[in-house]
């Protein structure tokens, strides 16, 4: 991809069965997010999707039922103000997942792993999901939340 170092990883978009997304606050930040995370080295996308989904939500794979998966990897740049790696990765290229929760809120702990990465959750619509989103990944989420489209239908109807 044009020379450029992006690390591999994984977006989860959690749907319950209202058709509300799951949304998590970064520690000390003000912007919403889907859970996300890389993958590591001989890891598969799933095995990262389910480790991350733990990790960030404490949603286990039980939990869960896998919806569909982005026909291909999704990019973007992340500005150099906002790297905190000692790896510098010029951006991110995500499998995106679109998972139906089957739990209730008490399967969601912040904190399951002991290393929490968001401070607050929130089920929110689709436009919530866009507007509170960070800027550099608006694209990324009215891409993927338009491919999921057609498997997202059935929640408007519950």
């Amino acid at each position: 991809m044009d020379k450029k170092n992006y690390r591999k990883g994984v977006g989860i978009v959690v749907v319950n069965s209202a058709g509300q997304f799951f949304l998590g606050k970064r520690i000390g930040k003000e912007s919403w997010q889907f859970p996300q995370g890389g993958i590591d080295d001989g890891e598969s996308p799933e095995d990262a999707l389910y480790r991350e989904l733990h990790e960030e939500t404490g949603i286990k794979k039980e939990k869960v039922e896998i919806l569909t998966i982005s026909n291909k990897w999704l990019v973007y740049h992340i500005p150099h103000i906002f790297q905190r790696s000692k790896r510098k990765f010029d951006g991110v290229m995500q499998k995106w997942f679109l998972l139906e929760f089957l739990g209730d809120n008490d399967d969601i702990n912040l904190n399951a792993t002991g290393h929490a990465e968001f401070d607050a959750w929130k089920w929110g619509d689709k436009q919530n999901a866009i507007d509170s989103v960070i800027r550099f990944k608006k694209g990324v989420y009215v891409s993927i939340l338009d491919e999921f489209s057609d498997a997202l239908e059935r929640f408007k109807y519950s």
